[in-house]
């Protein structure tokens, strides 16, 4: 047997984990505060850098605003977040936490995004190329390369 073949069902496995953990924080988030995933990433963003514009949270998220503007839909009927006029340009409008959102983020569990990135952040850019490389060759090889990216969770 070549090394490949003993090594792929390691990949595969490990791909399921991936899948496997990113459920778990999301099923914990929801348990915890009713909350999918990306809505409360959006709340913990929203929690730290309020007052934004849905570009910059799409920004932060690194998601399409349109995608971010579904998510807002959602959290303002739940009465989390706020869109309010801006003072300054009566056309911009800034998003912001309710007093209802800022007391679900604080007893809020961790996202697995928020996880993702410290622990992208935090390896050494060789091990970070590796990473970049080998998830451009997996989208490649699942032919995904045209397929809008979707929140995780």
């Amino acid at each position: 047997m070549n090394n490949k073949t003993e090594q792929i069902p390691e990949i595969i496995d490990n791909l399921r984990r991936v899948f496997h953990a990113i459920q778990e924080y999301s099923r914990a988030a929801e348990r915890e505060t009713s909350l999918t995933g990306p809505q409360l990433w959006a709340l913990k963003i929203l929690a730290g850098a309020a007052p934004l514009r849905v570009t910059e949270l799409a920004r932060h998220m690194y998601l399409r605003p349109a995608t971010v503007v579904g998510i807002l839909d959602r959290l303002e009927a739940k009465g989390l977040v706020a869109r309010n006029r801006c003072k300054e340009d009566r056309r911009a409008v800034d998003l912001e936490l309710t007093d209802l959102g800022k007391e679900v983020v604080a007893g809020s569990p961790e996202v697995a995004q928020v996880t993702l990135l410290k622990g992208l952040e935090a390896l050494p850019d060789p091990e970070f190329d590796c990473v970049l490389r080998g998830m451009q060759h997996m989208v490649r090889i699942l032919g995904a390369e045209k397929m809008a990216p979707l929140p995780l969770g």
